[in-house]
């Protein structure tokens, strides 16, 4: 799948807004032109924007721009036939010229503008702002006519003047991929994503990008931004952070679920990724939950 080729607006409408049921997200790392929101309604799993790795579950709401790559990867027993596992979100897509230079321009349209330059590296939204804007993007996609306008605009607007949200791309991340690249990273991803709570190898995943590991190990840092070991360490540990939170499992017997041979290595790398212990972590988001509600900052 060339997702950069996909068009995702009619010519005859202002933009594109869908309600989605599906088994599982598009597993395609990919990117496109168009401004996209998208709120998760129903599933969990790894959302991928850019550099950025990390849990998603119902309420995740994220702004990205164009030519921003990205992925919600559904968690592996969605893809296992179990019907009683299903997705569902809303997206939206439009393209810059929606609004138009002649009025983006313009002194009362600066938040907005403000607000599309953060996209580049990809915004999600918590707290007040998540649970409202998903409310209005539900509401959104039976609309007709120039309502549909009005609602979409009404709800950019609001999502302007909110300082409830996480950057999310790191702030030197440059989209350096080719509609090529997209399926040979697909390839990577789709055998992370099966194969993370087993031994993986750089060979292996070498072989799969039909690359040497050292050409694989250049190729891979220069279009993630970061090593093939740190991405499959940042995988492993989001998904330990959702089985600290749903699962009545110990330490141990998540790290070993998680893809870590030891438990010294795995208490290491998770303190290294999200500053806290295992047990810290789940003391700390029992309740909250995670990723939504944790408090909001602006720069990470």
């Amino acid at each position: 799948m060339k997702a950069v080729q996909k068009v995702r607006i009619s010519p005859d409408s202002a933009f594109a807004s869908h309600h989605l049921h599906a088994p599982h997200f598009d597993h395609n790392w990919h990117f496109h032109a168009e401004y996209q929101l998208f709120v998760v309604l129903e599933g969990t799993g790894t959302r991928f924007i850019g550099d950025h790795v990390e849990p998603f579950s119902p309420g995740d709401l994220v702004f990205t721009g164009p030519d921003l790559p990205h992925l919600w990867r559904s968690d592996p027993e969605y893809f296992e036939g179990d019907r009683t596992k299903q997705t569902e979100g809303v997206v939206i897509y439009f393209h810059e010229d929606l609004l138009g230079q002649a009025l983006l321009g313009k002194n009362e349209a600066l938040r907005i503008r403000q607000l599309l330059a953060r996209t580049r590296r990809g915004i999600r939204f918590t707290g007040h702002t998540q649970q409202e804007a998903a409310r209005r993007m539900k509401e959104l996609p039976p609309l007709r006519d120039f309502d549909r306008v009005l609602a979409l605009l009404q709800l950019l607007h609001f999502l302007s003047e909110s300082e409830e949200y996480h950057l999310l791309a790191g702030e030197g991340y440059t989209n350096v991929l080719k509609a090529e690249d997209t399926e040979r990273m697909n390839h990577v991803h789709a055998y992370v994503m099966q194969h993370f709570r087993e031994k993986i190898s750089l060979e292996a995943a070498a072989a799969l990008a039909n690359m040497t590991p050292t050409s694989f190990s250049r190729y891979f840092r220069t279009h993630a931004n970061k090593t093939f070991s740190d991405f499959l360490s940042e995988i492993r540990i989001g998904y330990a952070c959702k089985l600290l939170l749903e699962k009545k499992l110990d330490v141990a017997q998540i790290a070993y679920e998680s893809g870590f041979q030891t438990l010294s290595n795995f208490n290491r790398q998770f303190r290294e990724i999200t500053s806290y212990s295992p047990l810290a972590y789940r003391r700390t988001y029992a309740d909250a939950g995670y990723p939504g509600n944790r408090p909001p900052h602006t720069e990470d």
